[in-house]
């Protein structure tokens, strides 16, 4: 038996890496996890144990999931009642985003940031494409969206992935650690991973045209080393975040400047809604809470949890 970190997901095969080589390994029957019904048991991450099925083709059959530290995941788009972890073991989730050429929208991020908060994944925020930010409108939007989540806590970093100067500083962030960048297609992921490590060519993609939306090519979840240190989880983009198994009446605890105020609404089981003497919508009221950040958390906790494509948050 041999113990290894799953480095690809392909569906049906996983790389397996155990110091410096790498086994091709599948399931042999159904592994399920307690609690959890997922189309993929075993994700990027993951400390698996295996079987060896063929020495001399490296293949294996993995026959254990050791506990998870955590892990991402959202509604899966062809089973609306069961879910897709994303990767699990991660130090650090960097959500890419993008303010044009594709634009990201903040129903988006904070479906992201809420499931990272819920999953304790400490969450980073990095705006790429600012060289595209050339008008004074797309100007202020890079000024206000580093400004309300610096606000509530999270590290917002403004690059060009086509300028690798400006990713540099994220060698530093990454060394010794394993990180997933995650966002929508078109973002740059990929670009930004080529940027950090020129031995590294990952396939890029070109924006719609019509729909100025990205298209896919990261196919699978996939774990790479970078030659300074670390690894770096690049994963599919994805047009729509679903939340999984969130208890709506504790959904404002993973807002962090909620969070802040729970102890001064009146009702313990405040809902921050139509509730008087909440501290939550008063904030909101004067300003203090970003109003985006209210709507969102209101749609959260409005939709269907049945059916998390219901808002369009894409386009």
């Amino acid at each position: 038996m041999k113990k290894g970190i799953v480095t690809k997901s392909t569906g049906s095969w996983y790389q397996v890496r155990v110091d410096q080589e790498v086994w091709n390994c599948r399931i042999k029957g159904k592994i399920r996890l307690k609690g959890i019904r997922t189309t993929n048991p075993v994700a990027v991450g993951d400390v698996v144990k295996f079987e060896i099925e063929d020495a001399d083709e490296s293949r294996g059959v993995i026959a254990e999931i050791e506990p998870r530290r955590n892990y991402i995941i959202r509604k899966s788009v062809n089973l609306s009642k069961e879910s897709q972890i994303m990767a699990a073991n991660i130090d650090t989730l960097f959500l890419v985003i993008t303010l044009t050429s594709p634009k990201t929208l903040t129903a988006f991020i904070d479906r992201f940031l809420v499931t990272a908060e819920f999953y304790h994944i400490p969450a980073k925020i990095i705006i790429n494409k600012t060289d595209l930010l050339t008008t004074d409108e797309l100007k202020d939007d890079l000024e206000l969206m580093k400004y309300v989540y610096t606000k509530i806590g999270y590290e917002v970093f403004e690059i060009s992935a086509l300028d690798k100067s400006s990713v540099e500083f994220l060698k530093k962030e990454i060394d010794g650690n394993v990180v997933m960048f995650g966002g929508h297609s078109g973002v740059g992921k990929s670009t930004l991973i080529n940027a950090l490590d020129e031995n590294l060519n990952l396939k890029t993609g070109k924006i719609s045209d019509y729909h100025k939306t990205g298209q896919h090519t990261t196919t699978f979840a996939e774990m790479v080393e970078l030659k300074s240190g670390g690894f770096i989880v690049d994963t599919p983009g994805i047009r729509s975040f679903g939340l999984v198994d969130y208890d709506k009446s504790n959904l404002s605890h993973y807002f962090p400047e909620m969070r802040e105020l729970l102890h001064e609404c009146k009702f313990n089981n405040c809902q921050h809604i139509n509730e008087p003497k909440c501290a939550v919508k008063k904030a909101y009221e004067e300003g203090d809470i970003y109003p985006d950040r209210y709507q969102n958390y209101l749609n959260m906790m409005n939709e269907d949890a049945g059916d998390p494509y219901r808002h369009n948050i894409y386009e």
